[in-house]
């Protein structure tokens, strides 16, 4: 054996081309499995106090010294001191990783206010993969590591209703493919890639996969939306009610398949059209919460519009001067919730701001209620995809690069 390795050795010497080709290999072999390995990080909360893990076959703990512990019981885990705590035991780790021997876990956070605490249906997932918790202050990073097409499964659960039309499902499924190996791609240096909310997409977990789901993940495993065959930012809203808008007045980003479309298919979506009423008071204290020295509130009129009509800047007058902003960010001040998109009118202003609008969401890209009606119609998801995503090509993974571009 000693032979051997001294032979190797001379052969790369007499071949420094060989051995310079053998150094780089070794050098970016990591960066590119980091890249094209099918872990999806997904970011569950940042601000977690309680963990409760539980599963039908042991779990195993892994923690930073390497050190593996098997559990049997329900696990709840907290930080404790300056570590975490598990089932009242104190660790001197701030950081472990737990992963069911078999099957999945289920994983409920849990807030603590006041000596109480608040637990509600969308803050418990049923996971699969393994969970990774950080500790970070006094709150815990909760991180699910989880195969890219079981992620994607918990996101057209979240996203859509799973009873849609199997060619909805599909486009649904590759966009969010596609979205999440954007994101990948661009957040390598980060502690997570995508978070579990409408700041990314809605991820469920597992527990409302059904069978349709399940056959639209299959028929589309690996296919990714591509330009310049890298993955495209897959950008999708609810309801556009007009067309699309384009990304350039939301995002500043100005991509050739992010340019707005006709969308005549989504007037059966229930945010077609809206009403809303806002409190100025309300809207006030939420403006001074941001950060924005405004006072009381005289007046709110649309300053600039989009070319599809939607609002780009909106002017408001207070008592301490003037803020123009952009529509988006009055939308973020005001709730997403209320404010449902930025295609309204003002009909009225008293101490309360009346809004008349159409749509739900950014705009950008599909439309989710669009391609439900085109489904129904008898579009195919690949006619679909290539209809939101104009110049786009939908490619095998492992056609795609899956590289960062040098300049972000």
């Amino acid at each position: 054996m000693q032979k051997e390795r001294n032979n190797s050795g001379r052969q790369l010497e007499e071949y420094p081309l060989l051995f310079v080709i053998c150094c780089l290999i070794s050098f970016f072999l990591p960066l590119v499995d980091a890249i094209a390995s099918e872990d999806i990080r997904v970011s569950l909360a940042d601000d977690a106090t309680q963990i409760v893990l539980e599963a039908s076959h042991p779990i195993t703990l892994r923690f930073p010294s390497g050190q593996r512990v098997i559990e049997t019981d329900p696990l709840i885990i907290k930080p404790s001191g300056t570590g975490l705590s598990v089932n009242g035991r104190r660790l001197a780790f701030q950081k472990l990783v737990a992963k069911a021997k078999r099957g999945g876990l289920t994983l409920t956070l849990r807030y603590s206010r006041s000596g109480r605490s608040r637990a509600s249906k969308a803050r418990e997932w049923s996971l699969r993969g393994k969970v990774e918790l950080q500790r970070q202050g006094s709150k815990v990073l909760v991180v699910n590591h989880v195969d890219v097409e079981a992620y994607v499964a918990g996101v057209v659960t979240g996203e859509i209703n799973r009873n849609w039309h199997p060619e909805a499902l599909k486009a649904q499924a590759v966009a969010a493919r596609t979205y999440v190996l954007y994101k990948k791609m661009m957040n390598q240096s980060q502690a997570y890639d995508v978070v579990s909310s409408v700041q990314d997409q809605v991820y469920r977990g597992q527990a409302q996969v059904n069978s349709a789901v399940k056959a639209a993940i299959q028929s589309t495993k690996g296919k990714v939306i591509t330009y310049q065959d890298s993955p495209i930012l897959a950008a999708y809203s609810s309801t556009a009610a007009g067309p699309t808008e384009d990304a350039t007045y939301v995002w500043d980003v100005d991509v050739p398949y992010l340019k707005g479309v006709e969308c005549p298919f989504d007037d059966q979506s229930p945010r077609f059209r809206w009403r809303a009423a806002v409190s100025l008071e309300t809207l006030e204290q939420q403006f001074r919460k941001r950060d924005y020295a405004v006072g009381t509130i005289a007046t709110i009129t649309p300053f600039s519009q989009t070319p599809s009509g939607r609002i780009d800047q909106i002017r408001i007058l207070h008592s301490r001067g003037e803020l123009i902003l952009r529509g988006q960010d009055f939308r973020r001040v005001a709730g997403y919730s209320t404010v449902y998109s930025t295609q309204f009118t003002i009909e009225s202003m008293g101490r309360e701001l009346i809004l008349v609008g159409k749509g739900a969401g950014h705009a950008v890209g599909l439309c989710q209620w669009g391609m439900k009606e085109m489904a129904e119609l008898g579009y195919s998801y690949e006619a679909i995809v290539r209809y939101y995503y104009p110049g786009t090509e939908l490619l095998p993974v492992s056609q795609v690069k899956l590289s960062p571009p040098l300049v972000h």
